[in-house]
């Protein structure tokens, strides 16, 4: 999925559940920042242009959700909680998976398609990924969508490439396990680090990364 920002932050208007009310205002702060996030992006949307559209004191943002921060993860949870196989799926689907003949193919093809979805929606990228960091709770919320979505069609993908005789004879969830910490560990600094224009040419960026993790994970003969 490597919608727009704009465009995802409607998709997640289309798919609110605007039955659930915990108060009348939270649910008028909720609606105006999902309208005014879609409409001008996350950066460009101040509480206090949120309060007016609400019909709300900014103090009230604040006191239901303290930070903007805060307030775009409360629209944020729910959609992903709600959205997970879908979004899973279908990134799976760009990425052909079921068509592609070697482990390093898979690689650049994840790759490539996660830093263009990051890119589109960096913003909300760096906000849930401080937030899982720090959030003990929350990184036990999102765990079985993880394991249902994610890791149950890697894992099968991984024992296909070791019986190929493309990688190292090491349990597979030992290999996911080595993939994840390179792959986010280069994500994280990447996006939420490092300057932004730290990178001039992204094919060649990503094909020393797929190098440099192909060369740790490669069965010798």
């Amino acid at each position: 999925m490597s919608l727009p920002t704009k465009n995802f932050l409607k998709e997640i208007s289309l798919q609110t559940d605007h039955s659930k009310k915990p108060t009348e205002k939270q649910q008028k702060i909720i609606e105006a920042a999902i309208k005014m996030f879609a409409e001008k992006g996350y950066a460009n949307t101040s509480t206090s242009e949120i309060a007016k559209e609400a019909g709300v004191a900014e103090g009230t943002i604040f006191r239901h959700y303290r930070t903007k921060d805060r307030l775009l993860l409360s629209i944020l949870l729910p959609f992903i909680k709600k959205s997970f196989p879908s979004i899973a799926e279908g990134v799976f689907k760009e990425i052909n998976l079921d068509q592609l003949t070697s482990f390093e193919a898979f690689l650049k093809a994840l790759i490539t398609n996660r830093i263009e979805f990051i890119k589109a929606h960096k913003e909300i990228f760096r906000i849930l990924i401080k937030e899982i960091l720090y959030n003990e709770k929350l990184k036990k919320e999102l765990e079985p969508f993880v394991i249902k979505n994610i890791l149950s069609r890697i894992l099968p993908m991984i024992e296909r490439f070791k019986e190929q005789g493309e990688l190292v004879d090491l349990p597979a969830e030992t290999i996911m396990r080595i993939l994840f910490t390179h792959l986010f560990g280069y994500f994280i600094s990447r996006f939420l680090i490092l300057p932004d224009d730290i990178v001039q040419d992204e094919e060649a960026e990503v094909e020393i990364l797929v190098n440099f993790i192909m060369e740790g994970l490669k069965k010798r003969s």
